[in-house]
């Protein structure tokens, strides 16, 4: 008996190397017909007996993505989900009191429920746990409380109830233990500090890397809330949250289809303490969303030479001035530094703005920090930019404030 359970095992492991991942369903179905071969000739008489087995439970199904292209999401029998980010990598959520499984997926991140303890450092995703009433979940961040604009996050920051740990780049591994912490929720920007992510590892921490920031159309971005409530277990909430934004866009863009060469033109802009002007590059999130509130891109012809994953650009100020100065809306992107409040404080900047035609004419806004953090608000932003587009709604925006 024993010599022959040896001879299946060693069977078993010649079957499992040496294989590529296109024979990984061949793998599986051979081993359990081993299995299923032992099981019949020794369960009766041997039931003291455990065989080895990695049985892949039945897909059940997909979740069903309509904007977000980033990542992927398969669900399986006895809880396992398979979540896959479009940099490649593979995550699998294990159900509470189930063993790992890899789905016949090479080299897998697990994720074990319940999912109660993380560390957020991808700030833009506060704002979506906060939407699924899931802020609890949260135990540690890397953003300070003054840098967030969410008072309901400022306080659970401020009391430790969420812990802030340092920076992205150097955070304290010692507070991450002591939070028992079970999985960080990193931004690509953690790329730039790869020894972070494997130290956080090596101490036992999953790494999940949302990639949202990738996503090009404004909606995909905020179908990541589906991602956060399989996480945060709240996937009806989230698919409830985000029908009915979608409910609300999809009214918008029915009264706002007019023919797009009579829609006014749109420039979205900040100026650095260098006197370079930064833009969105055509076809940015930040457009698209300008397109659907019913205006159009000022800089669509802008010639971008640099082929980066970034959604800017930094041009000069003459560049800016021939391009955009005779645009029907100015908007000031006030995230970086904070914004301006008037129309003189804008012009301090650089004298030329005076000359633009939304300056002489009233039509500049300013964004706050809060706009970008409150990325559950993505449709609100639209409705606002609409309303200033058209004249008569334009006043009492949260988002949007017009420089006077």
């Amino acid at each position: 008996m024993k010599r022959f359970l040896l001879i299946i095992c060693t069977l078993l492991c010649f079957t499992g190397c040496g294989k590529s991942n296109n024979n990984s369903d061949q793998i599986s179905q051979n081993s359990q017909e081993i299995q299923n071969s032992l099981n019949s000739q020794y369960s009766e008489n041997n039931t003291d007996v455990v065989f080895f087995t990695n049985t892949v439970p039945a897909k059940l199904g997909s979740l069903n993505l309509q904007y977000a292209n980033q990542y992927s999401v398969d669900y399986y029998e006895e809880g396992y989900i398979h979540i896959r980010v479009m940099d490649g990598t593979d995550y699998v959520i294990v159900a509470e009191n189930k063993e790992d499984n890899s789905l016949g997926l090479t080299n897998p991140v697990y994720i074990h429920r319940p999912c109660n303890n993380i560390y957020l450092a991808a700030s833009s995703a506060m704002d979506l746990f906060l939407k699924l009433d899931a802020l609890d979940s949260i135990t540690a961040c890397s953003t300070l409380s003054k840098d967030y604009s969410m008072e309901e996050v400022k306080k659970a920051i401020d009391s430790e109830q969420i812990k802030y740990i340092g920076k992205y780049s150097a955070p304290d591994y010692e507070s991450l233990l002591e939070r028992k912490c079970t999985l960080a929720i990193e931004s690509t920007m953690i790329s730039h500090s790869p020894k972070i992510k494997e130290q956080i590892e090596r101490i036992g921490i999953p790494v999940f890397v949302e990639r949202s920031s990738y996503e090009d159309n404004p909606i995909g971005r905020l179908e990541w809330i589906k991602l956060y409530g399989i996480l945060a277990d709240r996937e009806q909430e989230a698919e409830e949250f985000f029908d009915k934004q979608l409910l609300r866009l999809n009214e918008l863009l029915a009264d706002n289809s007019s023919d797009s060469d009579n829609r006014k033109s749109v420039v979205f802009f900040s100026i650095l303490s260098n006197g370079y002007v930064t833009v969105r590059k055509p076809g940015d999130y930040i457009c698209k969303m300008i397109e659907m509130a019913g205006g159009k891109y000022a800089l669509d012809e802008l010639l971008v030479e640099e082929d980066n994953a970034l959604s800017t650009i930094n041009i000069g100020m003459e560049d800016f001035y021939r391009e955009a100065h005779d645009a029907d809306i100015l908007i000031y992107n006030g995230s970086i530094d904070g914004g301006v409040n008037s129309l003189d404080e804008l012009v301090e900047k650089n004298a030329l703005l005076k000359d633009f035609e939304a300056v002489k004419n009233g039509n500049t806004w300013s964004t706050g920090l809060n706009m970008f953090q409150d990325s559950s608000k993505i449709v609100e932003v639209i409705v606002e930019m609409s309303k200033i587009l058209d004249e008569d709604k334009a006043d009492e925006n949260q988002y949007l404030k017009r420089l006077e």
